[in-house]
């Protein structure tokens, strides 16, 4: 596993607990300053900026991946009620289909949150390493 790997890890767990953003960037900078060199932050930095989309709906979703998910989680449940209470197995497909679909959208949602906290805990490295080089 790679840098860029394990600090996706790392940011994905501090996402797990419930703090502020700045807290959560403030953990992850310490982790990172004692674990990975100035070279290969550098390299984590342009890859995730190469990487992370600038489209509407990938920003929708990373910002709002409960409420864009919400409407799959729905129809899941209203395929199962509808399958167990009418006694059709065909609607056990949009159950399948709505949790499958809702289950993406939000993994896809956390692992963009990870990136985008990875990428501001490295920006905020960059510009301490810049302050105190001047100072």
């Amino acid at each position: 596993m790679g840098q860029y790997e394990r600090l996706l890890l790392m940011a994905e767990d501090e996402l797990a607990q419930y703090s502020t953003d700045a807290r959560k960037i403030e953990k992850l900078r310490q982790k990172i300053g004692l674990s990975v060199s100035a070279v290969q932050q550098r390299q984590v930095k342009d890859s995730l900026l190469k990487e992370m989309p600038t489209d509407p709906i990938s920003q929708l979703i990373e910002k709002q991946r409960q409420t864009v998910a919400l409407p799959f989680w729905g129809i899941a449940g209203l395929g199962l009620l509808l399958g167990i209470s009418f006694s059709q197995p065909l609607d056990f497909i949009a159950t399948v289909a709505g949790a499958a679909i809702a289950f993406k959208v939000q993994k896809w949602g956390w692992r963009l949150q990870a990136k985008r906290l990875v990428l501001q805990t490295l920006e905020e490295i960059e510009q301490l390493t810049r302050k105190s080089g001047e100072g």
